[in-house]
C-alpha cells in the first residue's frame, strides 16, 4: 500500500490522533488501518480501499480523531447554481428530526430542489423484490442488501458468501430508480441519509446513473444551523407502508414477518461487534450445507440505521425517535383507505397473510422485477500471510516464546499476539506498538542503564584516582616550578654578579694594557738609554786606552794610574757586557709585551661578549620568572577545574 493513498477514502484520520490503537480494536477489518509515525508522533491511517465504513472508529474515538467525507457541501453548492436535483429522504429523517423534516425539505425546495422523493417508499419496493425474488428462485438463507457496510465487507473478505447476498437493490436505489425509469424524473438525485457507506454503493458502476449525492444527516444539519428555518414547509410526494420501519433494527424482518407470517425464520443480526463474526461463521455454516433461516437481516449499526454512522451522536440518547418510528408503524398498518376499500390495503391489520401478500403484488404489478436486481463482484482484499512471515513478525517483537506469544493483552488494538505478528509482517503496523515488547525494550534499557550507572561509578572512581594522580603531578610540578623559580632568581642574581665584575674586569683590563703600555715605553727608553751607555762606555774603553798608553809612557810614575786605567777599561767592558744583556732582554721583552697586549685587547673582547651574554642571562631570567608564575597560575586553575569535573 503506497503512503501516498492513505486517509484518502471515506473515512479518514485528522490530526487530533494520537495512536492509542482503540480505532484498531474495534475495527472488523484487520486490513484497514496502519500504523505510522510522522513528525515524531504515533498515528493511525485508514486505508480507503480496505475499509468498508462502517464507522466504529468513529464512535469509539475519543479523541474526535477519525472523521468522514461525504457530498453535503457539493451538493449544496451546486443547488445554489441552479442544477436541477431531487431528493431521496431516507425515513430515517423524519425520525430523527420530527420537528425540522418538513421545514428542512422545504428549505430545500426553496433552494431549487425538484421533488422530494421517500426512500420508505424504495424500501417498500425492496421487501416486494425479497418477496417474490426469493419465492421465483426458491432462495432461502440469503442475506438482505440494505446495509453497503455489509456488502462491502462480504465482498471483500467472505467472497464465499456473495451467492448468498439477495441480488435485489436496497431502498435507496429502489427509490432511484423508481424515480428515473417510472416517474421519469430526468434531475440528479441527492440521498440524504444517516449512512457514510451509501456513498460506497452510490459509486457502484451499474449505480453511478442513479444517485449523484450521498447527503449524511450529520453534516447537513450542520451545515444549515444558524439558517431560519421557521417558515419553510414540504412533505413527500408519494405513500408507503411499512418500509418506513426499515431504519430499526428489525425492520425487514418485520416487514417479511407482515406478510409471511411469525412461522418464517428471519435471523436478526445488528451491530460492528457481533454482524461481522457472524458472517464469518454464517460462511461455515453455509459451505456446510447445514440449515439456514429463511433469510438473514443483517445491519452493521448496532440501532440500525435510525443511529447510523451519519447521524449526529447527540440523537444515540434520544427515545423520541423509536417513538416516531413507532407513530410511522401505525400509521402504516392503520390503513390509509377508507373501509370499503381496506381489503386492498396491503398494510392492514385485519387481513390474512395471503391477502395481504395478494395487495402488495397487485400495488406493484406495473414494476418489473429485473429493473431492480443488482450485481455484485469479488472484490478480495483479505492479506494472506504465511507461517514464515508470521514467525519473522514474532521474531521482530522479540516473542521468541510460546507464553510471551500467547499473551493477547490486546493493547495492540488486535486480538491476538498473532494477528499483531501478521500486522508487523504485512507492514500495517510497528513492533513499537506491542506494549509487551515495549515493556521488555524498557527493562533491558533499565538493565543497560544500571550497568551504564555501574561502569560510571567505577570510572568516577578511575577519576577520582586519576585526579589524585594528577593533583599529585601539579603539585611536583608546582613545587619543580617553585625550585625553577628559586634557581633563576639565584641564576638571575649570579648573572648580575657576574656582568658586574666582568664589568670590573673589563676596567681593569683596560688598565692594564695603560700598565703594559708604559712598560713597553719604559723599556723602549731604556734601550735608548742603553745606547747612550754604550756610546759613554766605548769612549770611556777608549779613554783608558789612552791612560793606559800614557801611563806607560809615565814608567814608575804612571803605574799607579795605568792600574785605574785597566780598572776603567774593565768597567767600560763590564758596561758593555751588561747593556747588551740588558738590550738581548728588552728585545725579547718587547714582543712578549706587545704579544700580552694584543691578548689583551682580544681578552677584553671576550670579556665584553661575556658581558653582553651575562646581561641577556639576566634579562631571560627574569622573564623565566614571570612565566613560571603564569604557569603556576595555569597550574593551579587546571587543578581547580579538574576537581570540578569529578566532583
Amino acid at each position: 500500500m503506497e503512503i501516498g493513498k492513505l486517509n484518502s477514502g471515506l473515512v479518514y484520520t485528522n490530526e487530533e490522533c494520537i495512536g492509542c490503537n482503540h480505532c484498531i480494536s474495534v475495527c472488523p477489518v484487520f486490513e484497514a488501518n496502519y500504523s505510522l509515525t510522522k513528525d515524531g508522533k504515533d498515528l493511525i491511517y485508514v486505508n480507503g480501499d480496505a475499509c468498508i465504513h462502517c464507522g466504529a472508529c468513529i464512535d469509539a474515538c475519543h479523541h474526535h480523531a477519525r472523521d468522514f467525507r461525504d457530498d453535503t457541501e457539493q451538493f449544496l453548492e451546486d443547488l445554489k447554481k441552479g442544477e436541477s436535483i431531487s431528493l431521496l429522504v431516507a425515513p430515517a429523517f423524519i425520525a430523527n428530526y420530527p420537528g425540522q423534516y418538513g421545514k428542512v425539505l422545504g428549505y430545500l425546495k426553496s433552494l431549487g430542489a425538484k421533488h422530494v422523493i421517500s426512500v420508505s417508499f424504495g424500501a417498500d419496493i425492496t421487501t416486494w423484490g425479497y418477496l417474490n425474488y426469493i419465492a421465483e428462485k426458491n432462495f432461502t438463507g440469503g442475506i438482505s442488501q440494505p446495509c453497503p457496510a455489509i456488502v462491502d465487507y462480504i465482498e471483500k473478505y467472505v467472497p464465499d458468501l456473495i451467492s448468498r447476498i439477495v441480488p435485489v437493490h436496497s431502498p435507496m436505489m429502489c427509490a432511484a430508480i423508481y424515480a428515473k425509469k417510472y416517474m421519469n424524473i430526468t434531475d440528479k438525485l441527492a440521498f440524504i441519509g444517516p449512512c457514510i457507506a451509501k456513498k460506497s454503493e452510490i459509486m457502484r458502476p451499474d449505480n453511478r446513473p442513479y444517485v449523484s449525492y450521498n447527503v449524511t444527516f450529520h453534516h447537513l444539519m450542520n451545515a444549515l444551523k444558524g439558517v431560519n428555518l421557521s417558515s419553510y414547509s414540504a412533505v413527500d410526494e408519494l405513500e408507503y407502508g411499512l418500509g418506513s420501519v426499515y431504519p430499526q433494527p428489525g425492520g425487514l424482518k418485520e416487514n417479511v414477518e407482515h406478510f409471511l407470517g411469525k412461522d418464517v425464520m428471519v435471523r436478526q443480526i445488528e451491530g460492528e461487534s457481533h454482524a461481522y463474526h457472524f458472517l464469518k461463521g454464517y460462511a461455515k455454516r453455509v459451505k456446510s450445507g447445514r440449515q439456514l433461516p429463511f433469510m438473514v437481516d443483517a445491519l452493521n449499526c448496532a440501532n440500525g440505521c435510525l443511529h447510523g454512522t451519519g447521524v449526529e451522536p447527540e440523537t444515540l440518547e434520544n427515545d423520541d425517535v423509536l417513538f416516531e418510528i413507532n407513530n410511522q408503524r401505525n400509521k402504516a398498518k392503520s390503513g390509509k383507505q377508507d373501509k370499503k376499500k381496506d381489503k386492498n390495503n396491503p398494510w392492514g391489520k385485519g387481513l390474512t397473510y395471503e391477502k395481504r401478500l395478494a395487495n402488495f403484488n397487485a400495488q406493484f404489478a406495473e414494476l418489473k422485477l429485473e429493473d431492480f436486481i443488482c450485481r455484485y463482484e469479488n472484490k478480495h482484499m483479505a492479506a494472506s500471510v504465511n507461517e514464515h512471515q508470521v514467525e519473522a513478525g514474532f521474531e521482530d517483537m522479540k516473542k521468541d516464546t510460546r507464553e510471551k506469544r500467547e499473551i493477547d493483552c490486546g493493547a495492540c488494538g488486535y486480538e491476538s499476539c498473532r494477528q499483531m505478528a501478521e500486522a508487523v509482517a504485512l507492514g500495517l503496523n510497528r513492533k513499537e506498538n506491542c506494549m509487551h515488547y515495549e515493556k521488555n525494550a524498557l527493562q533491558e534499557e533499565q538493565e543497560r542503564m544500571r550497568e551504564i550507572t555501574e561502569q560510571l561509578r567505577e570510572s568516577q572512581k578511575r577519576k577520582q584516582i586519576l585526579y589524585q594522580e594528577i593533583m599529585n603531578d601539579f603539585q611536583q610540578i608546582k613545587t619543580a616550578m617553585g625550585e625553577l623559580a628559586e634557581g633563576n632568581q639565584c641564576s638571575a642574581e649570579d648573572a648580575t654578579r657576574i656582568a658586574q665584575a666582568v664589568g670590573g674586569m673589563s676596567s681593569f683590563t683596560e688598565m692594564l694594557r695603560g700598565s703594559m703600555q708604559q712598560v713597553v715605553d719604559a723599556v723602549q727608553g731604556y734601550d735608548v738609554m742603553n745606547e747612550s751607555i754604550i756610546k759613554i762606555s766605548n769612549q770611556t774603553g777608549m779613554l783608558a786606552l789612552n791612560a793606559g798608553i800614557e801611563a806607560a809612557r809615565s814608567g814608575e810614575a804612571g803605574k799607579g794610574f795605568a792600574v785605574i786605567a785597566n780598572r776603567v777599561r774593565d768597567l767600560s767592558e763590564q758596561t758593555k757586557a751588561a747593556v747588551a744583556t740588558g738590550k738581548e732582554q728588552s728585545t725579547i721583552l718587547i714582543p712578549a709585551i706587545q704579544k700580552l697586549d694584543d691578548e689583551t685587547v682580544q681578552f677584553v673582547q671576550n670579556i665584553e661578549n661575556i658581558n653582553d651574554g651575562t646581561s641577556a642571562l639576566a634579562a631571560s631570567s627574569q622573564e623565566i620568572a614571570a612565566q613560571t608564575e603564569m604557569i603556576d597560575e595555569v597550574v593551579n586553575r587546571m587543578a581547580e577545574k579538574m576537581k570540578e569535573v569529578v566532583d
